[in-house]
Formats: C-alpha cells, sequence, structure tokens
C-alpha cells in the first residue's frame, strides 16, 4: 500500500480566534482544561496495576483454560470480557471488532546442521510457514546476504539446495519466496543481533519453503563453513493450521477533539505455553490502568483511543486488521490518528529501559520512519532526562503491534523493557540486572507468571506511559501541527453604540490588548507561540543498544 502523506511535524504557531458569544472557549470546541501530567503519572500506580495482572494470572489458571491466554482459547476470551469489565465500570463504551487468524501446532522438528542436531530454541520454525518429510540437501547462500529478490539470487542455482540468509531489509516471506523462486527446498534465516530469531510470515503465504530463524552466531559460522566447502542440512516439520475467530477490544474518551486523535495500544493475547504475563499482560494492565485513571479527568482536548489487539502471537493479527480495515473503508478515520503508542512487555525481571529509537541515534531502524515518530519518542525521552533515568534505544524495526500504522504513515513509538535479548554490560551499567542473561528469561514460556514481573520496571514504565498519554492528550503541536485549543474571550455582539471599551487587562489577563469592533462583533486573536522542542539525550559510558 502507498503510505499516506501526513500532515506535517514541525512546530507551529497557533492562533486562535473567536465565536460569538461572551464565554471563555477553547478554539469554539467544548470547554476543556490541560491535564495535570505528573498528578496523572501519580495516579497510575504499581499496586493498581499488579492487582490487574493478579486477575489475568487467574483467568490463565482457571479451569478449562489451559494456564494461557491464546488467542481463539477460553483464556482470552475470559481475558477480553475481563478488560471489557472493568472499562464499562469506569464509563467506558466498548467494542469489540472480530477477525479471523491462523494458528500453527507444531507435532514435531528437526534441523541438522553439519551433523550438529539444533534444538527447538536454537532453530525456531516461522510461524505460517509450510511443514516437510525429512530432506537433506547441501546449503547455498545468495550473492546479497539478505536474499530479498531475484536480483539477490542472480547467478546462483539454489535448486535442491537449502538456502541460508541473513535478517534484514526485508520480510521473511519475501525470503522465503525468493528462496523459493532459486530454487531452494527449505530456508535457514540468520539473526542480524545477538539472541534466538522467532519470525512470522504473518499469514500463509503460497509458494513459500519450509522456513526457521537460527542464532546470528551460529549463522556466522554456518556462512564461513559454506565458503569452505559443502555443507549439508536435513530439516523436518510435521505441524497443523486451524482457522480461529478471534477480537480487538477498542475503547476512548468520551471527550476530545475526534479529528486529533491520541491511540495507545498493548496485545492481549499470551502464547500458548504461557499465561504471559508480561509479554503482554504487563502492556495490557497498564493500559488499563491508565484508561481507567483517565476517565476521571473530565473535559480532554485530544480525544484517546485505547486497543487491547488480539493474535499479536500469531503475526501482528489484530492490530494489522484494525488498521487495513481503516484504510479500505475509513481512510479520513485513519488520518485522524495523530500518533499510536505500543507497549509491548514493560515488566521484564532482567530489565532495560527502552525506547523505539525513531530517530536512530544509537539503532539503525528496520522499518521506515513516518514524520512524527521522532517527536513522539521525545515524548518519552524528555520525560526520562526530566526525572534522571537513564533510557536505551530499541530497534525501530516494526516487529510489535506498531507495524501496520507506521506502513500506513502513521507516527509511532513505544516502550519495551526486553524480551529474549541477552543484557550486555553497558546495559547492565545502567539498570543493573545479570549481564550474560537474557531481559527475560521465561519470555514465550510457562513461566512468564506474576512471579516474573520487576515491579521496579514496571514502575518505572507505567509512569512514563501516563506521562505521555496525559502530555499527548493535552497537545500533540510537535507531532502533527496541531495545538491545544487556544482559550478567547468573546463579548457579546454589540447592538447600539456603546462606551469605549476597557484594555484586556481589565478582565485579568497580564497584557493590555485593546478590542477591536467589526460589522459589530467583537473579535479576539489569541495566539500561542509553540516554542522549537528541546531535547536532552541521556549519556552513558557506552552507545545505547
Amino acid at each position: 500500500m502507498q503510505k499516506k502523506q501526513r500532515r506535517s511535524r514541525s512546530a507551529l504557531a497557533a492562533i486562535g480566534a473567536t465565536a460569538l458569544a461572551g464565554a471563555m472557549v477553547w478554539g469554539g470546541a467544548t470547554s476543556a482544561s490541560a491535564v495535570d501530567q505528573d498528578a496523572f503519572a501519580d495516579s497510575v500506580t504499581v499496586d493498581a496495576i499488579m492487582e490487574r495482572l493478579a486477575d489475568l494470572q487467574a483467568i490463565a489458571d482457571a479451569p478449562g483454560n489451559g494456564g494461557n491466554r491464546a488467542a481463539g482459547s477460553p483464556g482470552y476470551e475470559a481475558s477480553g470480557q475481563y478488560v471489557e469489565a472493568v472499562l464499562a465500570e469506569a464509563g467506558y463504551t466498548t467494542s469489540r471488532q472480530v477477525f479471523e487468524a491462523t494458528t500453527q501446532s507444531i507435532q514435531s522438528q528437526s534441523v541438522t546442521v553439519g551433523g550438529e542436531a539444533l534444538t527447538p530454541e536454537q532453530a525456531i520454525p516461522m510461524e505460517y510457514t509450510p511443514g516437510t518429510a525429512p530432506i537433506t540437501f547441501d546449503a547455498i547462500l545468495p550473492t546479497v546476504n539478505t536474499g530479498c529478490t531475484a536480483d539477490d539470487w542472480a547467478g546462483v542455482d539454489a535448486t535442491d539446495r537449502i538456502a541460508v540468509v541473513s535478517r534484514g531489509v526485508c520480510s521473511f516471506t519475501e525470503k522465503s519466496l525468493a528462496a523459493a523462486a532459486a530454487g531452494a527446498r527449505a530456508l535457514l534465516v540468520y539473526n542480524s543481533e545477538p539472541g534466538p530469531l522467532s519470525g512470522t510470515f504473518g499469514e500463509v503465504v503460497d509458494g513459500t519453503v519450509p522456513s526457521f530463524g537460527i542464532e546470528a552466531d551460529r549463522g556466522a559460522a554456518l556462512v564461513a563453513a559454506i565458503g569452505a566447502g559443502a555443507v549439508s542440512i536435513s530439516v523436518a516439520l510435521e505441524q497443523t493450521t486451524e482457522t480461529i475467530s478471534t477480537f480487538n477490544v477498542i475503547a476512548e474518551t468520551a471527550t476530545g477533539r475526534a479529528e486529533n486523535v491520541v491511540m495507545l495500544g498493548s496485545h492481549l493475547d499470551s502464547v500458548p505455553e504461557g499465561p504471559g504475563i508480561n509479554d503482554n499482560g504487563s502492556g495490557s494492565a497498564t493500559l488499563l490502568e491508565v484508561a481507567v485513571q483517565l476517565a476521571k479527568q473530565g473535559e480532554l482536548n485530544n480525544k484517546v483511543r485505547f486497543a487491547w489487539w488480539g493474535a499479536e502471537e500469531l503475526g501482528l493479527v489484530g492490530s494489522t486488521h484494525y488498521v487495513d480495515d481503516l484504510a479500505a473503508n475509513d481512510p479520513a478515520a485513519l488520518d485522524r490518528i495523530a500518533t499510536y503508542l505500543n507497549f509491548d512487555m514493560v515488566g521484564s525481571p532482567n530489565y532495560i529501559i527502552g525506547t523505539y529509537d525513531a530517530d536512530e541515534s544509537s539503532v539503525e531502524a528496520g522499518a521506515e520512519i513516518p514524520p512524527g515518530s521522532i517527536e513522539t519518542e521525545d515524548v518519552f525521552e524528555n520525560y526520562f532526562t526530566s526525572i534522571g533515568q537513564p533510557f536505551v534505544g530499541t530497534s525501530f524495526d516494526g516487529r510489535s503491534d506498531y507495524q501496520a500504522f507506521i506502513d500506513n504513515g502513521i507516527p509511532a513509538s513505544g516502550l519495551f523493557t526486553g524480551a529474549d535479548d541477552v543484557k550486555t554490560e553497558a546495559e547492565a551499567a545502567l539498570f543493573g540486572g545479570i549481564v550474560g542473561e537474557t531481559h527475560d528469561q521465561n519470555y514465550h514460556q510457562a513461566g512468564d507468571t506474576l512471579e516474573n514481573i520487576n515491579e521496579e520496571a514496571l514502575g518505572i514504565m507505567s509512569k512514563a506511559i501516563a506521562f505521555a498519554t496525559a502530555s499527548l492528550a493535552n497537545d500533540t503541536v510537535l507531532i502533527n501541527g496541531v495545538a491545544a485549543p487556544t482559550p478567547v474571550e468573546v463579548a457579546p455582539a454589540a447592538t447600539a453604540p456603546a462606551a469605549p471599551q476597557p484594555a484586556l487587562a481589565a478582565t485579568g489577563s497580564a497584557d493590555a490588548v485593546p478590542l477591536l469592533a467589526v460589522s459589530s462583533l467583537t473579535l479576539l486573536v489569541g495566539a500561542t507561540m509553540i516554542g522549537l522542542r528541546a531535547r536532552r539525550r541521556y549519556s552513558s559510558t557506552a552507545p545505547k543498544s
């Protein structure tokens, strides 16, 4: 899909004009007052979020729920009902957006490289990859290591070979299709960063070949071995797929400008292996508590919309369905989304404090960055700087539910405390924790329970989420040039010659501005100058990772 042109993100001077009759108004809209960001951040507490996480844990543990909250399961249905009930009690009207998704159940798998059998954690089948009976072929490399297109395979005969390519540049689906077109019978994709590689095609795609993700170090060793001579690879994958019906839960504030919507989202589903209390109960519960507290704030300047996505673990299906539906059926509504904030894992036990690095100050992006994303990132980073909280950049790569939004040109940002990446010495110097251990040792496992949550990380992130929500509910001018409404006072229309009007200072303003009579209407023009953004990045002894 062609990306839409978004509104300018440059700082603007906002000019408010009057309406007809004498009352203080906000740009002609319903009267609203700014939310106190600091007070609102304090209203979202770790204790309240932990209680909501305990409720999600109880749902997973309930008889018949199988210890999980996976899409299409009884545990997910109960999770959706729980979110809906809490929102209804807070005064929201919720809606369910129903869609279909495909689940993948693996019965058996094997990958052997040069006689070494890899474990399921070392060679991870791509979601929606086709299965295969046992096959054994020599490995082959493309001309360009990422293997995205026919040109990348130019001059290489991959017939009856197993392709080995690097992650990056294009989707896993494109890599698999290109390898298949070159004649390959299967595909190994090695990671471009430390840690295992768990990828997805997003959906079942005809023409792909059985595809697996492997670690970066193993991939580098394999590439070197192929350069030195023939390397035999064997793969097998037995699996079943099933189409299920599942849903997103959507709610939005009753007040705020509908033409300038701030949207926040977290995925509600877990993997089948466990209850998913960090991934992503932590994001979902935090978002729920933010929504509950925001409902108490009264009139807002900008409408805030919340989404609890379904089937993220099946390939970002729920969020993609939501955005695609708007793009196809109501593109104007899609364009009214000023920015999207994503929260996926914000309580990791061996945590980092990570922001999606839209300005690529420390991590190269793996996706196109829509204008306004840097300014959205700044809301979080300026907050962390103001309280002396270290943070690092994490790759702006679209590997969570913001993917469909940025694909359609909508600015995005988000927070992340880490998943299966390994903690570095530099990260430990900033945040503590265990060097050489993954950020969440229970990622996608049965141990992702309530005890897996780091409350310190959750407290830092939840206050940042609340602060950003209040800030953007007040104003998005630095993101898309849409300023908060300017308060102006309108005098009654003159019906007869009147005595000279007093200076505006007499009404309580600090500045004396004479009133002008125009065609029997009194017109006041108020201007709010929006300054250039000021930002200071947190420095450390090592680059942000």
